[in-house]
């Protein structure tokens, strides 16, 4: 039985979904705290993601569908009590929106863990949640501190003073050298310039000499992810190309789900518990694709009370007959508690 310290994940990470007006200065509102972390798409429009955080500062944008360096963006213009305020910019006003909200710990602080000190490092080790930014110094097997305080089983980097690839280690593939990027279609690879040829440990993450991760002189961004029963769950599954798909077990009713095929090319997908909020969880969107939510009638998803399961005969992306894959998975609500305060959860 998965017993979560997290009694409400929605403290921690929450979607929301929101209709933009155009207008500067328009609160969404609904988040339930003050977001570190948010990822906005537009659902109807085919435009791009936008990715913003509190430790580049709010106005610094990132684009998870592009190699774009950071730029200046009036798409959210300051952090809320209970969620965000976004500008003018039509990629986070316009139209049908969603976003997709974590809490870190503010702007925190630097930390000196690692060979190369961060900047800032935010950590949330209730959710096991951090920014870092740092500076690279081309050191093949230099190391930068995560503030968790447990080995990470998610680490994603993106250069921000220059065009590069967004790169993730994720524990489903294995170990380092292994990596796979966000922004294309790619299976994944193995560099020892990415992450090394080694794992992350309680207190940092190794990255090799590749400008994507330890350029000379180059400025980066890391988010970082560890498990937390009950809450989050980062894993790898094989598909069976059957409309009676796997049953993937988290331990918890999902919110969102972030899938990937790691043995051959195809799109990353995002499954959350509010564009649908019924089953067959169908809408889903593309972290690698500027392109409108797509809403199949029969290729979709299940959430579980204590997982997800998956649905259609012809999903490459997602079931493919012995397709590799990895997930992400955050809760929207743990499928027991250690409290009284809680019972366990039941499917939609």
């Amino acid at each position: 039985m998965a017993y979560s310290t997290i009694i409400k994940p929605t403290d921690y990470f929450n979607p929301v979904t929101y209709t933009g007006n155009g207008s500067a200065g328009h609160s969404i509102t609904g988040v339930g705290f003050q977001p570190d972390w948010v990822w906005i798409k537009t659902r109807a429009d085919s435009n791009n993601h936008t990715i913003f955080d509190a430790v580049r500062g709010v106005t610094k944008r990132l684009r998870s569908n592009q190699t774009n360096a950071e730029n200046t963006s009036s798409g959210v213009t300051s952090f809320n009590s209970d969620g965000f305020t976004v500008g003018s910019d039509s990629a986070g006003n316009s139209g049908t929106m969603v976003s997709w909200n974590w809490k870190a710990n503010g702007q925190g602080s630097a930390n000196t863990d690692g060979s190369i000190n961060t900047t800032y490092t935010s950590a949330n080790t209730t959710s096991g949640f951090s920014i870092s930014t740092y500076t690279g110094n081309a050191t093949t097997g230099a190391t930068i501190g995560h503030g968790l305080g447990v080995a990470p089983a998610v680490v994603l980097v993106k250069r921000l003073n220059a065009t590069s690839d967004w790169v993730m280690y994720h524990k489903g593939m294995g170990a380092p050298p292994k990596f796979i990027v966000l922004n294309t279609t790619a299976a994944e690879a193995s560099s020892a310039g990415i992450f090394y040829n080694t794992a992350p440990t309680s207190s940092v993450f190794y990255v090799g000499d590749d400008g994507a991760t330890n350029a000379s002189g180059g400025t980066y961004v890391a988010y970082c992810f560890s498990q937390i029963q009950g809450y989050s769950k980062f894993g790898s599954y094989t598909g069976n190309g059957d409309s009676d798909g796997a049953f993937i077990y988290t331990g918890f009713s999902p919110a969102i789900i972030i899938a990937k095929k790691t043995s051959g090319g195809s799109d990353w997908i995002i499954w959350d518990n509010k564009r649908d909020g019924y089953n067959e969880t169908l809408k889903r969107l593309y972290p690698n694709e500027a392109a409108p939510e797509e809403n199949s009638t029969t290729q979709g998803v299940d959430f579980l009370s204590n997982g997800f399961k998956l649905r259609g005969t012809n999903s490459n992306a997602w079931n493919a007959s012995g397709g590799a894959y990895i997930f992400m998975a955050f809760a929207e609500s743990p499928f027991v508690a250690n409290s009284g305060e809680s019972i366990p959860t039941t499917a939609r």
